[in-house]
């Protein structure tokens, strides 16, 4: 099982010096021997501390800044090390600061496959950013999330062996403490499909180890009497190629007396079986100690 790496680390590398070496045809990373970086002009490294390896409390921390570019919209090199057994698919979240400490921004970017036991190098460009003139931009490492590859979603590309493609909305649509969130299936092969009943899950926390004491319940009731797309019985669905069915999640992040469990990853299987896919609804179910599951039903043409 693939082990998270650590949600924030402790260092940043100033805006104003991006020194590095691309990593070689195997995905090795050589270290810089001096000034210069993919992402723009060679800029001086005077003066500058170096970028942390990642939080010493977690040996696992693998995710580090590189470099970044003075240019206003700015470039971010980093670095991603797997540090698990299997190739995995990362999601990192960065923040870029203000010298004064104020958030600036919070990119989001998606890195393909990694091997296990391999560190790859990427450079991508944020969009352009307002800040005072004369702020020096730092940028760091806020959360990182992982999915082994074989397990990783897709609402497009090459359809799985299966002939079933499973995916999710990006993010949990809130509503005074309420929470949902979609799957997403379709029919993406060559005969039809039938479901019957619920996806099936498995709750996993951040160090992706399943998380106990949460019930997974068939009914919405028990979490809200409004309308949420959970709710109702489940009915056989027929799918043709190309046609999709959905189901919802539903739960509360209430938190009173008892223990808060939060579950940033579901393993999930479209019926008994099936092929597992994991997702990251970031599940905060509070003290609640429920999760509410609709059953798979057919989406409208559109």
């Amino acid at each position: 099982m693939l082990r998270h790496l650590s949600a924030v680390l402790m260092g940043a590398f100033l805006l104003t010096a991006c020194g590095s070496q691309p990593a070689d045809s195997q995905g090795r990373v050589s270290q810089p021997e001096g000034p210069g970086s993919s992402c723009g002009t060679p800029l001086s490294t005077s003066g500058v501390p170096a970028a942390s390896s990642g939080d010493p409390s977690d040996p696992a921390s693998a995710v580090k800044v590189v470099g970044l570019s003075r240019n206003n919209p700015h470039c971010i090199e980093f670095e991603v090390t797997n540090a698990g057994t299997e190739p995995a698919i990362f999601t990192i979240t960065f923040t870029l600061l203000s010298r004064s400490g104020e958030a600036l921004a919070n990119p989001k970017q998606a890195v393909p496959a990694v091997g296990p036991g391999e560190t790859m190098r990427h450079t991508f460009t944020v969009g352009a950013i307002r800040s005072n003139a004369g702020d020096v931009v730092r940028a760091k490492v806020l959360e990182v999330r992982s999915v082994p590859a074989a397990e990783a979603p897709s609402a497009g590309g090459a359809c799985p062996p299966s002939g079933i493609r499973v995916y999710a909305d990006d993010d949990a649509d809130a509503a005074a403490g309420l929470r949902t969130f979609g799957l997403h299936l379709e029919n993406c092969g060559t005969r039809p499909a039938r479901l019957n009943g619920y996806p099936q899950l498995q709750l996993l926390d951040e160090s992706h180890k399943p998380v106990h004491g949460v019930k997974i319940l068939h009914d919405s009731s028990a979490i809200t009497v409004g309308p949420s797309g959970a709710e109702g019985v489940a009915e056989p669905v027929s799918l043709k190629t190309g046609e999709r069915a959905y189901a919802v999640l539903v739960w509360r992040n209430t938190v009173e007396a008892g223990v808060n469990v939060n579950s940033p990853y579901v393993r999930v299987w479209a019926e008994p079986g099936a092929s597992p896919v994991m997702l990251t609804p970031e599940l905060d179910l509070g003290t609640t100690g429920k999760l509410g599951v609709g059953p798979w039903k057919k989406e409208k043409a559109r």
